[in-house]
């Protein structure tokens, strides 16, 4: 009883100091390696490829991309809530090659439900490497590039036939069965009324939230 009463005081004392609001969480971002040449950073919209491990703060590693599963790095698009709010932030202005220590507080990583292995109201210790950055499917202009029948909306197939010639564009084989499953990630984010279509106001709305 004793310390639910002193919580209540700190963090009403907090509150108070502040004028009304609570700090917002932050991440403590450590660059581990840059590489000397960057020819982009990193920003919302983004698609990144990347190695990642997790440790608790007792120092217990959870998870590898290096070491677990089919030891593969992971695509993500950055800044649409495909991962954890720490990684949306503490990712943002890399380069590829470039590897960072992220500190994830609490409320930008699982809360008070935890996950798997991670228990709640754990702060999370990540080593990430981002392999590669590739254009996103984020803006207006793509929007109207990947509308091809000008029906103002998307379907799966005008998504993947986008990525297709982004890849070409920037170098990259075309690879379907990636492209197919990073286009039902896609959908599965931002198609919000299930109807198989991303429209101009799903997608617009998405974009300006970025």
């Amino acid at each position: 009883m004793f310390l639910a009463c002193l919580s209540w005081f700190c963090t009403s004392l907090l509150v108070f100091v502040s004028g009304g609001k609570l700090p917002e969480a932050e991440v403590k971002i450590t660059v581990l390696h840059k590489p000397f040449l960057c020819h982009r950073k990193s920003k919302y919209g983004d698609i990144l490829l990347v190695h990642h491990e997790g440790y608790l703060q007792n120092g217990t590693k959870f998870h590898s991309s290096y070491s677990q599963g089919d030891k593969q790095p992971v695509w993500f698009t950055l800044g649409i809530k495909e991962v954890i709010k720490g990684w949306d932030k503490g990712l943002q202005g890399m380069c590829a090659g470039e590897k960072r220590r992220l500190v994830v507080p609490p409320a930008l990583a699982y809360g008070k439900e935890g996950k798997g292995k991670i228990p709640p109201e754990s702060t999370l210790t990540f080593n990430i490497e981002v392999m590669e950055i590739r254009n996103g499917p984020r803006s207006h202009e793509s929007f109207q590039e990947m509308d091809l029948n000008d029906d103002w909306k998307l379907s799966k197939d005008e998504v993947k036939e986008y990525l297709r010639k982004e890849f070409q564009r920037h170098g990259y084989p075309p690879n379907d069965t990636h492209h197919e499953q990073m286009v039902e990630d896609i959908f599965k984010k931002e198609d919000e009324n299930e109807d198989g279509f991303i429209s101009s106001r799903e997608f617009t709305y998405k974009h300006d939230e970025l």
